[in-house]
């Protein structure tokens, strides 16, 4: 009796050890679901978003996060997208390469399917990395540097450096400008980019540089780059860097006597927030956008008016960068008709949106085809260049 009883609880022990060895296999059955099924049982596809949301440049991660929430919105309010309903999960990185690694890792652990993200260039390229080794559909919004949609998991909704600095050279020596000094940011990929092209562009069209000056991020004090340019008999001034330090460069001009027009980046949207409205200093600025909230097509105005029902401000081309970049997800998923990872990389370069910031397609660098607006910063509005 004894012995039966011993062989029974022997096969109880058996079984209770191979049931737990099928639960766990079951886990990392559903957690490889998760990344690559998009939670099938559920039918939720988790869109990951990564950017600043804390920290000197808040307000990009922010606005993007913003107008990726009121596309979800309407999306799910719409019945999703193939069987799916989408959930954002977002993560802050403060505008740091290492962070937004970690935030990438977060997400691939919360099931992840695809990436809105990094914002900023030099983040994004960190992340291209790791979304590359895993297959990940990545967007950025505004990762404007070439290496941030280097691989071909990886795409972008906002112009590349080369190409907004050689819009900008065309556009400047188009208004009769032949003497145009630069000061950028060497320190920064996204401003040195662009200050290469413009360079470049500017030169092979007959105009020429006539003080190149640079600083590194963080600086405050832009005295003596100012005072150089003023020297170099310079008729403009092209920015291409971001809003907060084009509001220290627009307070300190005047201090050395500097008064020439002045030329900007996408970089710049946020200035007017940065000066607290008043755009005395920079009033007749032109720069590089995607994106005009005053637009009067169908589109805009939709989405300008749910940004302000939701947030109470007028969106910038930062929160229609990542509006769009949910919806080119949303084009990948309906055409893939699958979460899978290479069939959503697939289906990128097969599709075209109408968005916010354009009609849009997708090369063969992930880059995004569509066409460049001149915004005009005038009296604490921006409106479209004619």
């Amino acid at each position: 009796m004894k012995k039966n009883y011993l062989k029974l609880l022997a096969l109880c022990m058996v079984a209770v050890v191979a049931m737990f060895a099928f639960a766990g296999c079951g886990s990392d059955n559903n957690q490889q679901q998760s990344n690559n099924g998009a939670n099938d049982e559920n039918k939720v596809f988790y869109i990951g978003s990564i950017g600043p949301l804390t920290g000197a440049a808040a307000s990009y991660g922010t606005s993007a996060k913003q107008g990726e929430e009121i596309a979800v919105a309407e999306i799910n309010a719409a019945g999703g997208v193939a069987g799916y309903t989408f959930e954002l999960l977002a993560e802050d990185d403060q505008h740091d390469a290492e962070k937004s690694v970690n935030a990438y890792n977060t997400l691939m652990d919360k099931g992840m399917n695809a990436l809105v993200g990094s914002v900023t260039s030099v983040p994004c390229i960190a992340v291209t990395e790791e979304s590359h080794a895993d297959g990940l559909l990545q967007i950025t919004p505004s990762g404007s540097a070439i290496a941030a949609a280097q691989y071909d998991n990886c795409f972008r909704i906002c112009f590349t450096d080369p190409q907004q600095g050689e819009h900008m050279a065309q556009y400047i020596y188009d208004q009769g400008i032949t003497n145009c000094a630069v000061l950028y940011d060497v320190s920064d990929a996204y401003s040195s980019g662009i200050y290469e092209a413009f360079v470049a562009a500017y030169e092979g069209l007959g105009g020429t540089v006539t003080a190149a000056e640079s600083f590194a991020s963080g600086d405050v004090d832009f005295h003596t780059q100012l005072t150089s340019i003023k020297n170099s008999g310079a008729q403009a001034l092209f920015m291409p860097f971001y809003y907060q330090e084009v509001a220290y460069v627009a307070n300190q001009a005047g201090d050395v006597g500097l008064d020439v027009p002045y030329f900007g980046s996408d970089g710049w949207d946020g200035v007017i927030k940065q000066l607290e409205g008043d755009t005395t200093l920079i009033n007749g600025s032109a720069f590089l956008t995607p994106f005009i909230p005053s637009a009067t097509d169908e589109k805009t105005v939709g989405f300008v008016t749910a940004y302000q029902e939701a947030y109470g401000a007028v969106p910038d081309q930062f929160a229609a960068d990542g509006y769009d970049a949910v919806y080119a997800i949303a084009a990948a998923l309906e055409k893939a008709g699958s979460a899978d990872n290479a069939a959503l990389v697939a289906a990128m370069y097969d599709i075209e949106i109408d968005g916010v910031t354009g009609h849009m397609s997708w090369d063969e660098n992930g880059d995004a085809t569509k066409d460049a607006i001149i915004a005009i910063i005038q009296d604490g509005d921006i409106t479209q260049a004619e």
